[in-house]
């Protein structure tokens, strides 16, 4: 390695730029293995026939998707509307107050522990190269790299929606009705675990926490779909 190579800037890759579409993937399937199985391990819970199970899987299957990707994108859209205005706002406002606007950027360092004078020097550059971008990052918080996308948030919920819903599927294989219930929770479970797994690897966090937290969470939801199906079949509902 030169010294020139040792003096150019490294790349790193940081999980924040992939935090839109990996929040709305995660949920997506995690409600996929977890709204599917649970209504298929409530209609079995309750004594209904193999094919009754299989439509029901199917109708939340396609209904959670188109949910899922309707949600994202209008809950996404609503974040973006945010921004605009925000937008809007500040560069209404570095038009009408300039030196107002200066001294507030200014004051923002200092309370990040810039010294006065440099923080003005460091304010006033940043205002002669692009001051409402200075003012979206470090008044506000805005970043190009977190930016809302309405469409991939829509599209990676539907897809991991649809992913995790036909794990449940799975426990169809079996011969009896119980073995079957036993296996979509069994199958289910595993999903969740390896869903918690590929989230908290492409968060960049550690694998237990998250994944003990979703396998509970999934487990829970199923329980009390199962008794809810028991308790109708028993009741005769």
């Amino acid at each position: 390695m030169t010294f020139f190579d040792r003096l150019a800037p490294h790349r790193e890759s940081h999980a924040a730029s992939r935090a839109g579409w990996l929040r709305a993937a995660v949920l997506g399937a995690n409600d996929g293995l977890v709204s599917v199985a649970s209504l298929m391990v409530g209609l079995a819970a309750s004594g209904a026939s193999t094919s009754t199970v299989v439509t029901g899987g199917l109708a939340g299957l396609s209904a959670g998707a188109m949910a899922m990707a309707a949600g994202e994108y209008v809950s996404v859209s609503s974040q973006v509307d945010v921004e605009t205005a925000d937008r809007a706002k500040e560069a209404r406002e570095l038009t009408e107050a300039p030196e107002a606007e200066l001294a507030e950027l200014t004051a923002i360092y200092e309370s990040r522990g810039v010294p006065s004078a440099l923080a003005r020097q460091v304010a006033e550059a940043l205002h002669e190269a692009d001051p409402l971008q200075a003012h979206l990052r470090d008044e506000l918080g805005h970043s190009e790299h977190t930016a809302a996308n309405p469409l991939q948030a829509a599209l990676a919920s539907a897809a991991s929606f649809l992913g995790g819903g036909l794990v449940p599927f799975l426990g169809l294989l079996a011969g009896s009705t119980t073995a079957r219930l036993w296996l979509i929770v069994a199958v289910t479970l595993c999903g969740l675990a390896l869903a918690g797994v590929l989230a908290a690897r492409a968060a960049g966090t550690t694998l237990l926490r998250p994944t003990v937290r979703v396998v509970i969470g999934g487990g829970l939801a199923m329980a009390v779909t199962a008794a809810v199906g028991q308790l109708a079949h028993v009741s005769g509902v």
